[in-house]
């Protein structure tokens, strides 16, 4: 069984953004994320963030705190770039610093890249340097907020005219079209 498959069912949706360095900001967050904080005690970062990337990761009880400033960095960045605006410097800065710590080792298994086991600090190098990757590519113009009223998700519309408005058509975008049709 993979590590992303012992996320709980129900909290799978919250993890199909396209980008990891996206899904992270999902896990929750202070002011109005904290309802959704998922990260609590070294056990769930290492089950969800460790899910996030496919990897098994050691964790420790400082790492709950240490993981904070990275996904606030993250959450305003990219909640920014889908409004248009560039990220504050104070964001890049942490996202900057997180990046420069060695990431994950990637290794070839099976014809696909697998990470290599390893700590906190390393998955959130990892998803620092995904982060870079995005903000600094026409991707960057491609992140959304899922338009359903009762979502808010983060994704990356990678469709070919760029008009995607749901984070997932199969849910956000059905029940949508459902409300239309029922009120049309």
């Amino acid at each position: 069984m993979s590590v992303s498959q012992r996320i709980p069912r129900d909290q799978r949706r919250r993890f199909r953004t396209g980008r990891p360095c996206l899904d992270f900001t999902h896990t929750g967050g202070d002011g109005p994320y904290a309802v959704w904080e998922l990260l609590h005690t070294p056990e769930d970062v290492a089950l969800y963030v460790g899910g996030l990337l496919d990897v098994e990761l050691s964790v420790v009880d400082a790492d709950v705190a240490a993981l904070k400033p990275l996904r606030a960095a993250l959450t305003n960045a990219a909640r920014g770039a889908a409004r248009g605006i560039p990220p504050s410097d104070a964001d890049v800065a942490v996202i900057n610093t997180v990046a420069a710590t060695p990431p994950l080792v990637p290794r070839l298994a099976d014809g696909r890249v697998v990470l290599t086991p390893g700590t906190l600090p390393q998955a959130l190098s990892t998803l620092a340097r995904d982060a870079i990757d995005l903000f600094s590519s026409p991707l960057r113009d491609r992140v959304r907020v899922c338009a359903a009223e009762d979502c808010g998700l983060l994704f990356v519309d990678a469709s070919r005219p760029g008009l995607r408005r749901w984070c997932s058509m199969e849910r956000c975008g059905d029940r949508a079209k459902k409300r239309k049709a029922r009120a049309g």
